[in-house]
């Protein structure tokens, strides 16, 4: 399957919002990146903690900044689970995966903090790592931003880190809905089939019956459809079930096993199997992950 773009994650409205809510709300920077290592240092814009910003104007620093935040990446990346470093002056970075349609595409880069109050021998550590440069001036404008930086403590910590993890769901949930939504420009026979497709979810589905449906060969629909949405008609068929199983799974009065059937799959190991590809988690996981957002937004 051709996953979403990154820039079609990127133009939702919603990033560039929440970026900005969230480092008013935390006092910690945040920037959706795409996945993968970097060739050259992330900058985090306008809302960059001064003192990494400092850092990244010398040599030593802008090559620290950027083997973390190539560690922070590849770890994230291998593991498709919140992963956290400390970089060479002390300060904590954070990154979330977005997984979207079993692809890690994008990471949510976070932190910039301290997690305990630094010293005076700690700045003396720093300063001695980065080598002679600076002179007075600029040893005092790294001072002043070194002792400036964020302190969290460890329940505010957890708080960011599960922040990130609700704004990477909900962004994987937009992308994904967006994907199998039809669109105003494209053939009619794709969003003929788009709208057959999800009007029968949880019914067998064969490409015969759609082509059928649709009015056109079976060669050129195979053709047209991939061309239009980046999938398969196969693959569309399972996105679109995986959505109703999501909608599906925020009610706790449903089995899994009534999950399963209610959204076209046929059996439970291939629902657990599918679920886990596009999601990027087992099914179950996913609804306590849906109950712990329901709780962290009530309380």
């Amino acid at each position: 399957m051709i996953p979403p773009a990154f820039d079609d994650l990127k133009r939702l409205s919603v990033v560039s919002f929440y970026e900005d809510a969230f480092r008013k709300a935390t006092g910690v920077p945040l920037k959706v990146a795409p996945a993968g290592e970097p060739s050259q240092r992330l900058d985090f814009g306008p809302g960059e903690n001064p003192l990494c910003a400092l850092l990244s104007g010398t040599p030593g620093g802008c090559s620290g900044c950027l083997e973390s935040q190539r560690r922070l990446l590849r770890s994230a990346g291998k593991g498709l689970v919140p992963q956290q470093v400390s970089c060479f002056a002390g300060l904590t970075d954070l990154a979330v995966p977005v997984v979207i349609g079993g692809e890690h595409r994008a990471t949510l880069l976070s932190g910039q903090c301290f997690r305990r109050q630094p010293t005076e021998r700690d700045f003396k550590l720093v300063l001695k790592m980065l080598g002679p440069g600076g002179g007075a001036d600029g040893e005092q404008k790294l001072r002043q931003a070194y002792f400036a930086t964020l302190v969290v403590t460890a329940e505010r910590f957890e708080a960011i880190l599960q922040m990130l993890a609700v704004f990477g769901q909900y962004l994987a949930e937009q992308v994904s809905r967006q994907a199998i939504a039809c669109t105003e420009h494209e053939p009619e026979a794709v969003a003929s089939a788009k709208q057959f497709v999800q009007s029968h979810a949880e019914e067998p589905i064969t490409l015969e019956q759609v082509v059928s449906h649709v009015h056109v060969s079976r060669f050129y629909f195979c053709k047209l459809f991939k061309k239009a949405t980046g999938m398969t008609l196969t693959e569309y068929v399972a996105r679109v079930r995986i959505e109703k199983a999501k909608t599906l799974l925020s009610d706790p009065s449903l089995r899994i096993s009534e999950v399963v059937f209610a959204s076209g799959f046929g059996s439970i190991p291939q629902f657990n199997s599918v679920f886990k590809q596009h999601v990027g988690m087992p099914p179950t996981e996913f609804r306590a992950s849906l109950r712990s957002v329901s709780r962290s937004a009530a309380s």
